[in-house]
């Protein structure tokens, strides 16, 4: 049971962190809603659900790589060294993105319907370099437990990011998609200043393109389901765009995207079990069978919390809808949905443990394949129907059937995860 007591500790702790960092985070979703037109927070909804999907191939799953590898290791030098090679990795595809996309953002904007906002395209890019070049040192502080570390950082970053946009809308008047995306800047380069400390580690004689090699062997399935996986989540605000009319696209998906984040406390809660988790299920366990009665415990418990907070954020509806501007609310209706979907995704990534600490990442291409391929299907079907109502069970469907074939596959490998 140690290994459920860490995990239950760890999640309070990232939890409660969380819940803080959230929370003032989530202070944009009632004042963006109340400053911008539906239209403007479209096109916001519509950036914000890019990142990600970038975010997945600059890193190119050496997070995941990262916590298996450090954690097979009690060798400090080695997993110094561990971090800089991948460090380095991380920080190169960062800056070759960023250099490649600034100068044509000009024709990237004009493509995706942005014409004259140039700035849309080199802003989204900062961030999204910035916020690949921490993200190992966030894992190196996730796999040292170095949580009160991890926590200030990410507390200091949404704050500079709130006071910025309260700045920039409130006290200087601005208006636009454009000043957000400052903040944002702004507020990762304030957490990459923080982790420099971190980084000390990062020299090129540490350095090794063999070590390289073998975690990109284990982390390349996860690139690719990683990308299938973001795509399938972020695909549905992709297709409100361009399968809707024109003329309503962008207000639709305004709306739409206020009503994702009424589901956020869902995303809260799976987010602090996939900090508290990772670095748990992905290290060594002492005997035979440990892994697989654990894991499934801490299955059954992440469902069971997940039922319970479902049941309250439905019952407390009434209040919660009046986080979004008056313009925003009429996407309500589709809560229950777009809180089950999220918790669908918490589930997937639980059934995710046996084949990552069996090194067989490729299992993941299948499922997030599956889900990709069924969010696809469903959005090309239901939003020229239903409209961003069709991409809300779009998204449930796409993670339903993801459950669907993880549970198969950890049917068919039973005998395989008693053995870990």
């Amino acid at each position: 049971m140690s290994s459920i007591k860490t995990l239950a500790g760890d999640t309070i702790i990232y939890g409660l962190s969380t819940i803080l960092a959230r929370m003032l985070g989530y202070l944009l979703v009632p004042y963006l809603t109340r400053v911008m037109t539906t239209g403007e927070y479209g096109v916001y909804t519509h950036l914000y659900s890019l990142i990600p999907l970038a975010l997945v191939l600059l890193t190119m799953g050496l997070e995941n790589g990262y916590f298996r590898f450090a954690g097979k290791t009690e060798d400090e030098a080695e997993r110094n060294a561990l971090f800089a090679t991948l460090l380095a990795a991380t920080a190169i595809a960062a800056a070759v993105f960023c250099l490649a996309v600034s100068p044509f953002s000009e024709p990237i904007a004009s493509s995706m319907g942005y014409g004259d906002h140039a700035s849309y395209v080199w802003l989204t890019a900062i961030i999204i370099s910035l916020d690949a070049i921490t993200a190992i040192p966030f894992a190196r502080l996730r796999q040292q437990r170095r949580r009160m570390r991890y926590v200030t950082i990410r507390l200091v970053s949404v704050v500079v990011n709130l006071a910025l946009c309260g700045f920039f809308y409130t006290a200087q008047g601005r208006t636009g998609v454009e000043w957000v995306l400052w903040a944002n800047v702004a507020a990762s380069a304030v957490s990459l200043a923080m982790l420099l400390p971190t980084m000390r580690w990062l020299r090129l004689s540490r350095v090794d393109p063999k070590l390289l090699k073998r975690v990109m062997v284990f982390s390349l399935p996860l690139l690719v389901s990683g990308v299938a996986g973001t795509a399938g989540e972020f695909v549905d605000r992709q297709m409100v765009k361009w399968l809707m009319p024109p003329d309503v696209a962008m207000e639709a998906l305004g709306v739409y995207g206020a009503a994702t984040k009424l589901a956020v406390i869902m995303i809260l809660f799976t987010t602090m079990y996939r900090l508290a988790a990772e670095p748990i299920f992905l290290a060594k366990f002492g005997r035979r069978g440990d892994f697989a009665r654990q894991s499934m415990l801490a299955l059954w418990l992440y469902i069971g919390v997940a039922v319970l907070i479902f049941a309250a954020v439905m019952i407390g509806k009434p209040l919660v809808v009046l986080i979004l501007g008056e313009q925003f609310r009429e996407g309500s209706h589709l809560l229950p949905v777009l809180l089950a979907a999220n918790a669908l995704a918490g589930v997937v990534f639980s059934l995710s443990f046996w084949y990552k600490q069996a090194e067989r990442t490729w299992v993941a291409i299948a499922i997030t394949g599956t889900g990709l391929a069924a969010a696809l299907a469903l959005n090309l079907v239901l939003v020229p129907r239903m409209g961003y109502e069709g991409a809300a069970w779009a998204r449930l469907g796409c993670e339903a059937a993801m459950v669907a074939v993880s549970v198969g596959l950890l049917y068919m490998n039973r005998k395989k995860i008693r053995e870990l």
